[in-house]
């Protein structure tokens, strides 16, 4: 059986041994929220960047895009004016007939 001193050393380096434990899980605690945390900062990052880079392809597109419904619409406004100077054209002869005839 044991003594007394000896049963006393041995609570006394289990207890050292307890804390010794404790602190170790604290410090590993300790380093795997941090890791955690880099990783998730990390995460935000590389979601932000995509965004970014998506965002700039999404405004690209409708620069494209609205780029040819202008030429379209521009185009569209210029045939709009080449048929009206036509058909103004096909009626001057008809214009200076009616003016020569009412100021003559």
């Amino acid at each position: 059986m044991m003594s007394i001193s000896e049963a006393i050393t041995t609570i006394k380096k289990a207890e050292n041994d307890a804390d010794k434990l404790i602190e170790e899980a604290k410090l590993r605690s300790a380093e795997m929220k941090e890791e955690s945390r880099e990783k998730s900062n990390a995460n935000i990052q590389k979601a932000k960047d995509e965004a970014n880079e998506q965002t700039g392809e999404i405004l690209s597109k409708a620069e494209e895009d609205a780029k040819r419904e202008t030429t379209h619409i521009s185009n569209q406004g210029d045939e709009i004016v080449r048929n009206t100077k036509k058909q103004a054209e096909g009626k001057i002869d008809e214009a200076v007939d009616i003016i020569v005839k009412n100021v003559l």
